[in-house]
């Protein structure tokens, strides 16, 4: 009879013990839930990119931080600490055989140059509609306070535009595939047009066929 307790309780208490097992178990799904398929994986979004030869995005962080380099060496940054020149962004022209976002690359290089503390950007072209109606919408619908409204015509005009281009050359084989790029990037001063800051990056990168 001694026996066949110490067995029950033994019984007992394993189960209890299952039962909590089972009980965190259910409480850590419920916290951290896993959707999706096992065939997609977090990988490092600075990791060197060989998926093709087209422009990819280490082409674009390699051509961003480039020329965030260099320009913070200018004469035109670097000369004057403290003065913050104000830029803006122009187009850079896509003069490749294909699709190149060259808004994500000027975007990259203005988070970069903003982060560095050394320049200021005035809102560009492809922004100042969403401004202006802005501007316009606290001084004439009335809605807002009028200690608060923001006036017209005190928009700061900028010292800088930022603009360039990329091209590329392309040349095959039987065997072969090589991709040449080229990116440039200029400061123009806008008051008097002359050019303050230039510099390109070149990218080769070959694949076999």
């Amino acid at each position: 009879m001694f026996e066949m307790n110490r067995n029950l309780q033994q019984a007992a208490v394993l189960a209890l013990a299952l039962g909590l097992l089972s009980g965190c178990n259910s409480v850590n799904s419920s916290s951290s839930p896993s959707v999706g398929s096992s065939a997609v994986q977090y990988g490092d979004a600075k990791a060197v990119e060989t998926v093709t030869n087209e422009f990819g995005s280490t082409d674009l962080q390699t051509i961003a931080e480039s020329m965030t380099r260099s320009m913070l060496q200018s004469s035109v940054i670097a000369r004057a600490p403290g003065t913050r020149p104000l830029l803006t962004v122009a187009e850079v022209k896509n003069k490749t055989s294909e699709y190149v976002d060259t808004r994500a690359i000027t975007d990259t290089i203005r988070s970069q140059l903003l982060k560095s503390g050394s320049v200021r950007f005035a809102v560009d072209a492809a922004a100042m509609q969403n401004q202006t109606e802005e501007l316009i919408r606290q001084n004439q619908t009335g809605l807002y306070n009028k200690n608060t409204v923001k006036k017209i015509g005190k928009m700061e005009g900028a010292d800088y535009r930022m603009e360039g281009n990329i091209v590329s050359i392309v040349k095959k084989t039987a065997d072969l595939q090589d991709v040449w790029y080229k990116f440039n990037l200029q400061l123009i001063h806008i008051e008097s047009g002359t050019i303050e800051w230039s510099d390109e990056k070149e990218i080769r990168k070959t694949s076999k066929r």
